[in-house]
């Protein structure tokens, strides 16, 4: 298995690997650009480390705006489109690759040409998912050597 900790579709924990992981790497990198930040932030308060989990409970509440990138003047100003794309990124998150669109599907919303899907799971990680995770991530963490990081918890 390779890629990078935080981009990895759960499907890379099983035997099932599907053309669908790279799509829910695309979910992240749009989440990271619309809320301008990393999906991993150390530098965060425990509970809003992980960008994905943040995600998952702002979501639950109908709160999604409140992590729109502060500092994105644009992206302020146009606070229902950067909704409209993080709703994209949670089609491309899903934990089932067969729910997740294909890149042409995505090219298609992006363009106009197609509806997103509505019927989405907002639970974006099983236990097994993150546990799996986070033993990967303290694994690559250790060879590091000893640097600043430490694995999500």
């Amino acid at each position: 298995m390779r890629g990078t900790i935080g981009y990895l579709a759960p499907e890379w924990l099983t035997s099932a690997i599907t053309e669908k992981v790279d799509v829910f790497s695309f979910g992240i990198v749009v989440m990271e650009i619309v809320c301008g930040r990393k999906n991993f932030e150390h530098s965060q308060p425990e509970d809003g480390a992980r960008l994905i989990s943040l995600l998952q409970e702002k979501v639950n509440i109908d709160r999604l705006l409140d992590m729109v990138d502060r500092n994105e003047i644009d992206i302020q100003l146009h606070g229902e489109k950067a909704v409209e794309m993080m709703r994209l990124a949670m089609w491309c998150l899903q934990t089932n690759s067969c729910k997740r669109p294909s890149m042409s599907t995505v090219v298609m919303v992006l363009e106009g040409n197609l509806s997103m899907e509505t019927d989405l799971d907002y639970n974006f990680f099983t236990s097994a998912t993150l546990n799996a995770n986070d033993h990967i991530y303290i694994a690559i963490s250790s060879e590091i050597n000893n640097s600043n990081l430490s694995g999500p918890r």
